[in-house]
């Protein structure tokens, strides 16, 4: 598989996968994401689902790492 394809996969999953965690979290301890308005619930919510993907990405890429210092 190509070097390019397999980094843009796994950091689209990484990402996707961390928002997903982050909005559950959130939705999970009463942050809606989708509230009306921007209240407090709602600005925390979408904090939580832009850290969940920043995190999500970044394991993706560490992974990425080990599997390359293996090879």
């Amino acid at each position: 598989m190509h070097p390019l394809l397999i980094e843009g996969l796994s950091d689209a999953v990484g990402f996707i996968g961390g928002a997903l965690a982050g909005y559950w979290l959130g939705h999970l301890l009463g942050f809606d994401v989708f509230s009306d308005g921007y209240g407090n619930a709602a600005i925390v919510g979408i904090l939580l689902v832009g850290l969940g993907g920043g995190a999500g990405l970044h394991l993706a890429r560490r992974w990425r790492r080990s599997r390359a210092d293996k090879d």
